[in-house]
């Protein structure tokens, strides 16, 4: 799975930790090819499935 999202990944991380206040930059680090972890990280914390978090990201 590959996340597509417009502006730069600070921008979003920062639209997250607005959305979702208990998210720290831990939760948000993206290495390239880690989605899934990503997805999964977030989703223990926001308990929204890896498809809904996947389509808010791109939103953003």
């Amino acid at each position: 799975m590959n996340l597509q999202y417009k502006g730069t990944w600070n921008e979003v991380k920062g639209k997250l930790k607005m959305k979702y206040g208990d998210l720290t930059d831990d939760d948000l680090t993206f290495a390239e090819g880690k989605t899934d972890e990503l997805l999964g990280r977030l989703q223990k914390k926001t308990g929204k499935t890896k498809e809904e978090l996947k389509a808010e990201i791109e939103e953003l």
